[in-house]
């Protein structure tokens, strides 16, 4: 498999290659060239396989070329290593369950895929690699476990001053070693900019070896096309799923499109949006306006130009087309908080804010489209969010004995101004403590 540039001004390249780099030297995002198609033997036996296997095959074609079979099929073990239930809610709505990984969020899919490939290519590079990853809330702490002691890596991350959750910042702010934090004061759309200079910067790249760990790199963005093959694996109903995505980056809903144009049976996709509602009035104007991105309660969507949009444009054309398969709906805070008191009182089920975003969206479709049933994607543990939600439910969360570490961590991060200048000399002076 080769990969080309979105912007098509850079060579093809290899797995490992768009991998290790992250992004083209035209700046643009890489994309297979071409898509693979399940089999339809293939489908009919998800059922009956292990999330490991179903993982293998998934990513094989992607892969085959830049590592051998036993080292990948290592790798997809260990990254699917933990449970990702379908959950019933309602009768018409199920909640495929994401946080059951090690820092309870989605992303810990793609980054423990991603970590174990990079450390696997770092053997054969000679030079140390440096992550560099903006984060809004989740990612930052699913890539600092993944890296963890990873060696030949090192791993810089940039998240919002005050605006990632307390759970969040202490996961990414508290593991040492290879993992270094800067809390920038700015938003998530500032750190995910000086991310995107630094590899940009000539003097930068002539002294660092960096690449990204956001869903901008091939080997974080290609994984998460497992949590929809998994989700199928459990439905059960005749009809074809309806699905419902909190949406950031866009970097999950463009997997789960990517899956769909391989052949898995999906009706329809819905990115939910919060008050950052750039894709959502696209596809009422069909005009791309990105915009400052402002702060709410379901902080990993809180981006105001999300990168992953043109792989949405690459997978389904224009903006017609998009339409027909794609609906997006948005919310404010407060009828975030209401959904998951509805959620909670009503069903008994207990939404985080990014959850209820895409609860409040399917539910908003359901009810027009009578005969359609689907699942949202809860991303992320609702006590990573304990303030919001005890709020809201008038109950106090029981901390998980997976993160009773983290009641005693001391944070430990760099505090920056979102200007590029002051990012570059920290890579090129002060690097990882």
């Amino acid at each position: 498999m080769k990969y080309f540039s979105l912007n098509r001004k850079s060579a093809d390249v290899s797995f490992r290659e768009a991998a290790i780099h992250g992004q083209a030297p035209d700046e643009g995002l890489y994309f297979p060239v071409h898509i693979p198609k399940f089999n339809k033997h293939w489908l009919s036996e998800l059922k009956s396989m292990s999330k490991e296997d179903i993982a293998f095959d998934v990513m094989l074609p992607f892969v085959f070329d830049s590592m051998p079979k036993d080292i990948l099929r290592k790798i997809c073990a260990e990254t699917v290593a933990f449970d990702m239930p379908l959950v019933e809610i309602s009768p018409v709505i199920f909640s495929l369950e994401l946080f059951h990984g090690p820092t309870m969020a989605f992303k810990d899919v793609g980054a423990r895929f991603m970590s174990r490939c990079l450390g696997y290519f770092a053997k054969d590079i000679g030079r140390e690699i440096t992550v560099l990853v903006a984060t809004s809330g989740d990612t930052g702490g699913a890539v600092a476990h993944g890296f963890l002691g990873v060696e030949g890596v090192k791993v810089v991350i940039l998240y919002p001053s005050g605006r990632v959750s307390e759970v969040q910042e202490l996961q990414l702010t508290t593991l040492g070693k290879n993992i270094s934090a800067l809390e920038v004061d700015g938003s998530f759309d500032d750190c995910q900019r000086m991310v995107k200079q630094a590899f940009t910067d000539d003097e930068l790249n002539e002294v660092c070896f960096l690449t990204s760990a956001n869903s901008i790199n091939v080997a974080r963005w290609l994984p998460q096309q497992l949590y929809y093959i998994y989700a199928m694996q459990q439905w059960s109903a005749d009809l074809s799923p309806v699905i419902s995505i909190p949406s950031g980056n866009f970097g999950n809903i463009a997997a789960g499109i990517l899956a769909y144009r391989s052949g898995l049976p999906v009706k329809h996709f819905i990115a939910a949006c919060n008050a950052n509602d750039v894709f959502t009035e696209y596809l009422s104007s069909g005009n791309y306006s990105p915009k400052t991105a402002v702060t709410t309660v379901s902080n990993a969507m809180d981006v105001g130009d999300p990168s992953n949009f043109v792989r949405v444009l690459e997978l389904l054309g224009d903006h017609k087309n998009i339409k027909k398969m794609v609906s997006s709906f948005s919310y404010d805070d407060a009828q975030t908080k209401k959904a998951i008191g509805n959620a909670y009182h009503t069903h008994g089920y207990l939404l985080d804010p990014h959850g209820a975003v895409a609860f409040l969206a399917l539910s908003e479709y359901l009810s027009v489209h009578h005969r359609e049933r689907g699942m949202i994607l809860e991303t992320a543990h609702p006590l990573k969010f304990a303030p919001i939600v005890e709020a809201v439910i008038g109950k106090k969360l029981e901390f998980p004995s997976s993160l009773q570490h983290l009641l005693n961590a001391k944070k430990s991060s760099v505090k920056m101004k979102p200007e590029f200048e002051l990012l570059k000399e920290f890579l090129l002076t002060k690097g990882v403590n």
